[in-house]
Order: C-alpha cells, then sequence, then structure tokens
C-alpha cells in the first residue's frame, strides 16, 4: 500500500526517473510505456515540485506529506537539466523542457558560484535568508565532489555547442584543484564550502568521483562528439555507456 511521505527527486529516488527516459532511449524507442511514464512524471514534477525563487532562480523543491512545498533542493536534484535536455532533443516538449533544462543549469551552477570556494554544499534552502538567494545549513556545507551538475553541463554542452557551460565546467574543476586535492595523489571530500581558509578535508574519496565525475569532465571539455554520441550510447546512473539497441537486437518484451 502507499504510505505518505516526502516526495522529492533527491537521494533513493532520483535514479528511477532517470531511468524512465533512459530505458526508452536504450530501447531504441520500441519501449513507449517507458516513454508514457516519463512524460506523466515530468508532468507531476513541473505541478508539484517546480518553483521560482524570489530571485529568480527555477529550482525543484520537496512535497511533504501533508502537501506542503519546501523550499529545499539537493545536489543530488540537478541531474534533472541533462535529462530534460535529452528528452527535449528526442522530441518531448522540446521548446518547454529545453528551456526549463537551462534555467535549472544556471541554478544548478549557482550552488557553486555563489560559494565563496566555488564548490557546492550538499544542499540548500531557497528563500530563507532575505537578500540572499538562498541559504545553507551548517551541517549542509559539505562537498562529496558529486557527479551531477558536471553530468548535466557536459549534457547541455553536447546538444547545444554553448561555450558556456565549459566556461561553468572549468571553474568547477579549478575549485575541486585548489580545495579539494590531496598533495602527494587524490582528491577529498570537504566539510564546508563556505570557508575558503578552512575548508575541512574530510581524507574522504567517493568512488563515484573518479567513476563519474571525472568522466563527465572529460567529456564536457573534450570537443570530439563522435566520442560516445548521445544518439548512440545511453550513459548510466553510475556513468557507465550503454549502447542503443539496434533494430535486430530489439527483445520482445511483451
Amino acid at each position: 500500500a502507499f504510505k505518505p511521505g516526502i516526495l522529492t527527486l533527491g537521494a533513493r529516488v532520483d535514479s528511477y526517473y532517470e531511468y524512465l527516459l533512459k530505458q526508452w532511449l536504450q530501447s531504441n524507442k520500441t519501449e513507449p510505456r517507458f516513454l508514457d511514464w516519463y512524460k506523466s512524471s515530468v508532468e507531476g514534477i513541473e505541478r508539484q515540485l517546480m518553483r521560482h525563487s524570489s530571485s529568480g532562480l527555477l529550482y525543484v523543491g520537496e512535497l511533504l506529506d501533508r502537501g506542503a512545498h519546501q523550499a529545499k533542493m539537493d545536489h543530488l536534484v540537478c541531474f534533472l537539466p541533462g535529462l530534460l535536455a535529452l528528452g527535449a532533443s528526442n522530441g518531448i516538449e522540446k521548446v518547454l523542457h529545453m528551456s526549463e533544462a537551462e534555467a535549472l543549469m544556471e541554478t544548478c551552477y549557482s550552488l557553486y558560484s555563489r560559494m565563496p570556494t566555488g564548490l557546492s554544499p550538499e544542499l540548500v534552502f531557497f528563500d530563507n535568508t532575505p537578500g540572499e538567494a538562498f541559504s545553507v545549513k551548517p551541517n549542509d556545507r559539505h562537498n562529496l565532489l558529486r557527479p551531477e551538475v558536471v553530468e548535466s553541463l557536459f549534457i547541455l554542452y553536447r546538444l547545444t555547442k554553448n561555450i558556456t557551460y565549459q566556461h561553468w565546467g572549468w571553474k568547477i574543476f579549478q575549485a575541486f584543484e585548489q580545495y579539494c586535492r590531496v598533495e602527494g595523489g587524490g582528491y577529498s571530500s570537504i566539510n564546508d564550502v563556505t570557508s575558503t581558509d578552512n575548508p575541512s578535508p574530510r581524507d574522504k574519496m567517493e568512488s563515484f568521483f573518479l567513476a563519474e565525475t571525472l568522466k563527465y569532465f572529460f567529456l564536457l571539455f573534450d570537443d570530439d562528439s563522435d566520442l560516445l554520441p548521445l544518439d548512440r550510447f545511453v550513459f548510466n546512473t553510475e556513468a557507465h555507456p550503454l549502447p542503443v539497441w539496434s533494430e535486430h537486437e530489439v527483445p520482445n518484451l511483451s
């Protein structure tokens, strides 16, 4: 039975929404049920979770179990700009979804650019602090070297060729180099993205930094669009490129 709870695009549910579109694409667009589910889920996101902050930033919040909207957005949600752009490039609400993708991408980049270190916190709250686009609580100031923003920058750059996305990615990469790189090799998560004097390294590097974040940086800065083209490969949530099925490979799943 369905149990009331928080409706979110953050931890523990984000991959589901991502795979609805990507399973349709990998099936060579032969499984329309996944497309239908993706469309209906995005309509729900637009209606229930998507809002503009008082400063004009488009964000995706959460819906609490009694229907109240919470203006909280996780870094994890920043997979969505890339997903919407990928769907738009395949004819799904082409104008609307691409516009939303570009606006959300700007919001996601602002999580980095508005921090003193140039690195994003784990999550933010919008319209909590007068005069500020968003606020960060002390327990949320850490950065875990996550890939979602870089992934979306890569997809949007590949689809639009707008070099702004490369510039944003380069600034993020430089911030990782300055505040997360460890002498002797490797990178570390940090505890406080608001402090340039003492970001407080955690002495821990998540495996997804190598498997995803750096891979998407490489693809973002590589101008060879023949390398893993998005019309022939689908990246799963762990950044593994999976080939789109050819016509003779499409299984009968009915």
